[in-house]
């Protein structure tokens, strides 16, 4: 069955039109440069090709900044926070709202630390994080092993089926929507290519080998936190509780019920609400 009462996005992206910069982080945005920034860092699979509801969703009402990771498997947490600080300062981006999604979250705190170390020489300022299936270490490390070996082994045809499978199950509800199902179909098209599938694997080595405590110990940003109550990849139960406890910047978080682990796709309308409430409220 459609989902109908999605806003139009604007401009549609078709595949063509979508590319992969190999070597380089990419940065796209949507909306008036006057509007409010919010920076977003996508999950393990590193790129946008998920975020188009949740951009219908904020159309008009925030200037949506997109990013994707380039395909280099051996890149460090701090590469990819001088590779974001270079992006955004070079399109004039110097102070907004960072989500960092799942994976992302490690980038987010990453980034956060690096630029309240440089006090007054940070080139960005936040005003606010927001985790979505995010966390500061993963309560898991077991699944981490896990996934990072069943990423390494898994066949690529089996991969492609499953890619296939998840692709035509997002897109149900979206079967009005070229312009989604384009970026869908995206999705699959990239998590089949061999190098995509290494630069993922190695996400996983970064989660296990980063301990980003210490930064969420010591910041005073408003810190939030959304996830799906069906997620069986971060446990927000423990998240949770963690950040009430050690982060001092730590404001709210909330759970959608009817979501997974990729709450901006599976609950678009509601996650941006929030976050746009809390980016109201939580603004210094």
């Amino acid at each position: 069955m459609c989902d109908t009462d999605q806003k139009d996005a604007g401009p549609s992206f078709s595949v063509a039109q979508i590319s992969v910069n190999t070597e380089k982080l990419e940065l796209r945005s949507h909306g008036d440069a006057a509007l409010p920034a919010l920076v977003h860092l996508p999950g393990l699979h590193g790129d946008w090709t998920l975020l188009g509801p949740f951009r219908a969703a904020l159309a008009g009402r925030v200037r949506l900044v997109e990013t994707t990771y380039p395909r280099i498997q051996d890149w460090v947490l701090e590469d990819y926070a001088v590779a974001l600080e270079a992006a955004l300062l070079e399109r004039g981006i110097t102070r907004g709202w960072v989500i960092g999604e799942s994976f992302s979250s490690q980038v987010a705190w990453q980034f956060l630390a690096r630029q309240q170390e440089r006090g007054d020489r940070a080139t960005f300022r936040f005003d606010g994080l927001i985790l979505v299936g995010g966390f500061v270490r993963h309560p898991w490390a077991w699944g981490v092993r896990i996934a990072h070996s069943a990423s390494c082994a898994v066949p690529m045809p089996l991969l492609r089926m499953l890619c296939g499978i998840y692709g035509r199950m997002a897109g149900r509800r979206y079967c009005d929507r070229p312009e989604i199902l384009a970026e869908l179909n995206e999705f699959v098209a990239r998590r089949t290519n061999e190098a995509d599938r290494r630069a993922m694997t190695g996400r996983y080595r970064i989660i296990s080998d980063n301990d980003l405590q210490p930064a969420a110990q010591s910041t005073g940003v408003p810190v939030y936190h959304l996830s799906g109550a069906w997620d069986p990849i971060v446990p927000w139960w423990q998240v949770r509780p963690w950040l009430q406890r050690y982060c001092p910047g730590y404001r709210a978080s909330k759970v959608l019920w009817r979501a997974g682990h990729n709450v901006l796709l599976s609950a678009p309308s509601e996650s941006a609400e929030r976050i746009l409430e809390w980016m109201h409220s939580g603004t210094r």
